[in-house]
């Protein structure tokens, strides 16, 4: 991810075994990481069997929250491509029946915004 648009706040792929390093924990038996993303700080997972969210919080990022989303509350996403002069691609994603919504995460165009709403598509409408 370069760091113009880590700075702007836009997310970029990770690979798996660093998410596994990092992230192995929070896994449940039979859980496994497919993708994820990580913002300058912050970081999504997708599993087989939720999406996780992991938002470092305060001035250092010592203290974490991880956020966990079962597919089946997710209500309906949407994905917008990013333009000519757009910097990036965003996802929107609504939990159980909330009128805005829950979830707003932005890609650089390095990430295939397909494979993300493939990926989302394939647990939310399973």
């Amino acid at each position: 991810m370069g760091i113009f648009s880590a700075i702007l706040g836009n997310a970029g792929a990770v690979n798996q075994e660093e998410l596994i390093k990092n992230y192995g924990q929070l896994l449940t038996a039979n859980e496994e990481i497919e993708m994820g993303f990580k913002l300058i700080r912050d970081t999504f997972i997708f599993t087989n069997k939720r999406l996780i969210l992991v938002d470092k919080q305060g001035l250092t990022g010592s203290k974490t929250e991880y956020k966990s989303i079962a597919y089946k509350s997710i209500t309906r996403f949407s994905v917008e491509t990013a333009g000519t002069f757009d910097l990036d691609a965003e996802l929107k994603i609504w939990v159980s029946s909330e009128l805005q919504p829950s979830i707003i995460k932005q890609f650089n165009k390095s990430v295939n915004v397909y494979e993300v709403q493939k990926v989302l598509a394939h647990h939310v409408l399973g």
